[in-house]
């Protein structure tokens, strides 16, 4: 997929952008995370393992969401224009949930001769339960 560059002139503070197609979360979606990311805590895959843990059930890796996050910023700019991103958990996306990622112009400036662009970034559930909080930077043309 060919991404465009993000236009300076054509976005404002105050612009949101939204990931709203990911999947709901489901067993074989943490699974293959596992593989994928090579992260195999038994926390996320073994239910007997979340349970002794005194969790109801497997849970999603919060860099799942975070990858989530990266997908939204992607879609936005290409991956060599992302100058930062930093996130923070605050809350586990369980089974069944369907994370949403946001985005918001925060912030236009200018730094090293790149004119940039910061966004606060969110990943929620489909119930508006808050699971990362973060910000990036964007390079815009």
């Amino acid at each position: 997929m060919h991404v465009q560059r993000l236009d300076y002139s054509a976005i404002s503070v105050g612009d949101e952008i939204a990931l709203t197609d990911i999947p709901a979360i489901t067993r074989t979606t943490l699974a293959l995370y596992c593989g994928a990311s090579g992260d195999h805590n038994p926390i996320h895959v073994d239910i007997d393992f979340a349970r002794k843990a005194d969790m109801p059930d497997v849970f999603a890796h919060g860099m799942l969401s975070a990858a989530y996050l990266g997908r939204l910023l992607t879609r936005l700019a290409p991956q060599e224009d992302i100058r930062s991103i930093s996130v923070r958990f605050t809350g586990i996306t369980n089974v069944g949930d369907q994370p949403r990622c946001m985005g918001r112009v925060i912030e236009k400036s200018a730094a090293n001769g790149e004119r940039l662009v910061t966004l606060s970034l969110g990943c929620q559930d489909q119930n508006g339960g808050q699971k990362l909080l973060g910000e990036a930077v964007v390079v815009a043309y």
